[in-house]
């Protein structure tokens, strides 16, 4: 399984903070975006757009389901492969 480097943690823990109005200490690997968090479908879609910006990585829309928290945003990330 790919790994994932502790500061792309951060940056990721940072720009889904940031898009779903969070402070960090509210967000844990396993907290469910949608369920705990109130997130929508459009801030999904933001997220993934940031995150292919941020690491010049290519997510397909099917892997919108996969990412309900972090610890699976932190995989498909890891596993995105770059443009």
């Amino acid at each position: 399984m790919p790994t994932i480097t502790d500061e792309r943690r951060a940056t990721i823990r940072e720009i889904i903070c940031d898009i779903l109005e969070l402070d960090d200490d509210e967000v844990t690997d396993t907290s469910l975006f949608i369920d705990d968090h109130g997130a929508d479908s459009l801030r999904a879609i933001e997220i993934l757009a940031s995150l292919e910006k941020e690491f010049g990585i290519t997510i397909e829309q099917s892997e919108l389901s996969e990412m309900v928290n972090l610890e699976r945003v932190y995989k498909v990330v890891a596993e995105a492969p770059g443009r």
